[in-house]
């Protein structure tokens, strides 16, 4: 059986199962560029000085949920 008719033969029984094919594109965490870019981020949040105010924005609005 060729490769193009297994592939068309599990779809449709993944089809029949109740699922649906979905394709999505992801950043390519191989590449050069995204572990640069990946160390850059960790950088800045390591570097950043905001700990406390973000933990009282996250308290300020989950405050009237816990009620």
């Amino acid at each position: 059986m060729a490769v193009r008719d297994r592939v068309s033969a599990h779809r449709d029984r993944m089809r029949e199962q109740g699922f649906r094919l979905v394709q999505v594109w992801v950043p390519d965490v191989r590449s050069e560029s995204f572990a640069l870019e990946a160390h850059r981020e960790s950088v800045a949040v390591a570097l950043a000085d905001h700990a406390n105010d973000d933990q009282s924005f996250v308290e300020a609005v989950s405050a009237p949920w816990e009620e």
